[in-house]
């Protein structure tokens, strides 16, 4: 798999996974103390995102990291 592909299928997870919570990307962001546009540049896959921060998407949905990375 490709760097690009691997942001581009964590971008879609994150998504769905914040769609499915019925979360916007401005209420998830708040909720994973991260700013809004860095969450929209991760769904869009133009951000390189750190483990970092995934723990905390992933926490903030209420989702396994596994989840998110598969």
């Amino acid at each position: 798999m490709t760097k690009k592909s691997i942001l581009v299928k964590f971008g879609e997870n994150v998504r769905e996974a914040r769609k499915s919570k019925g979360l916007s990307q401005e209420q998830l962001s708040f909720k994973a103390d991260l700013h809004r546009t860095y969450i929209g540049m991760i769904e869009r896959a133009e951000k390189n995102v750190t483990l970092k921060n995934i723990e905390k998407i992933a926490t903030a949905l209420e989702a396994n990291i596994s989840e998110l990375l598969k």
